[in-house]
């Protein structure tokens, strides 16, 4: 499960390897309402992530990891919102792992700087998609599922190199 936090709105997916082949199981975002107070706000996505884990049992949840933001309120927000992602796995018995938004870019795009609509388009091709995940957090968290996996399967082979 891949997860793409935002204080208004959270991506997630599911990405499945079988075979070498990739699948999207399923993607979906938790929009939250600049009505409700931010805590009201996290309770929601730490709820519906939850739900979204006990539904779909992934083995490991992929977080986007901060990134460097000019305005401090924002990476606050953003960190308390990862905090309630984190939480959420850690309390569903669930392995996290964490990757930067370069990482994710390079590991699907092949380019880190690439924009929302390039990681969009190639989550597309990716997962063989007949249309493009909607909204960008989703496909954002589709990305951070992609990464995971590879990366995954790159570790393995070091290991299997070593011994």
């Amino acid at each position: 499960m891949g997860i793409d936090p935002g204080s208004n709105c959270t991506g997630f997916g599911i990405v499945e390897e079988i075979k070498s082949d990739l699948h999207a199981i399923h993607w979906s975002s938790v929009r939250s309402s600049p009505k409700h107070s931010f805590p009201e706000r996290l309770k929601r996505i730490y709820d519906e992530l939850v739900l979204a884990m006990e539904k779909f049992q992934p083995d490991v949840v992929a977080v986007e990891d901060l990134f460097y933001a000019t305005n401090v309120k924002t990476v606050i927000k953003l960190a308390q919102t990862r905090g309630v992602i984190l939480l959420a796995a850690v309390n569903c018995g669930i392995e996290l792992a964490e990757y930067s938004p370069l990482e994710i870019k390079q590991s699907v795009v092949g380019y880190g700087r690439a924009d929302k609509n390039q990681v969009c388009d190639m989550v597309t091709v990716l997962l063989r998609l007949k249309e493009k995940p909607e909204p960008f957090d989703a496909s954002d968290a589709l990305a951070v599922a992609i990464c995971h996996i590879h990366n995954a399967g790159l570790q393995q082979k070091i290991k299997l190199a070593q011994g």
